[in-house]
């Protein structure tokens, strides 16, 4: 401890006491903890679709609980785009116009526009609670926006009870 006969206790523990006080400040900002608050604050720093890079998508829910998604397809034709319902996901795929292809030789130096054709990309979207009668989309200037409002009663479907069988009432059948 540089040319002291002792140990300042004091000055340690305000090094800890600030580097504590440094880390719950950076915690909090990362994970939208507020202090005192139980729970996370779900802000733009979690990725629920991680899978699915291309094309660009903001995908977010409102205050009434309906889910919206936006994809960037500046260069696609509406025609070029297809969008269903299956189960519980919404299917987006896109085939690229075949007069996008880059000139041949061309060397970039930075290439972030690229078109390219993608299929069968799945964004659950649990039918029990999002109304499917009522999906909208609206393409306008190369995005593609999908509206789906929330069911105004969720569907509960009803369980299947699943016999129990014993041991021993299992291995008298198979010798029978």
């Amino acid at each position: 401890m540089k040319n002291r006969d002792f140990i300042d206790i004091g000055s340690i523990m305000e090094e800890i006491f600030s580097a504590a006080e440094d880390f719950s400040s950076a915690f909090s900002e990362r994970v939208g903890c507020q202090p005192g608050v139980k729970g996370f604050n779900w802000d733009a720093q979690r990725d629920f679709y991680p899978s699915h890079s291309y094309p660009p998508a903001n995908i977010y829910i409102t205050e009434d609980k309906t889910i919206v998604l936006e994809f960037a397809l500046a260069g696609f034709r509406e025609e070029d785009i297809e969008l269903e319902i299956q189960g519980d996901y919404l299917v987006l795929s896109a085939s690229a116009p075949d007069s996008e292809a880059p000139p041949e030789g061309a060397h970039f130096f930075k290439r972030r526009l690229k078109l390219k054709s993608f299929k069968q990309q799945k964004y659950y979207v649990p039918e029990d609670k999002f109304d499917r009668e009522k999906v909208s989309a609206l393409f306008k200037n190369g995005i593609l926006r999908v509206t789906i409002p929330p069911r105004q009663t969720t569907r509960t479907e009803p369980g299947k009870k699943v016999p129990i069988v014993s041991a021993e009432d299992r291995g008298a059948r198979q010798e029978s």
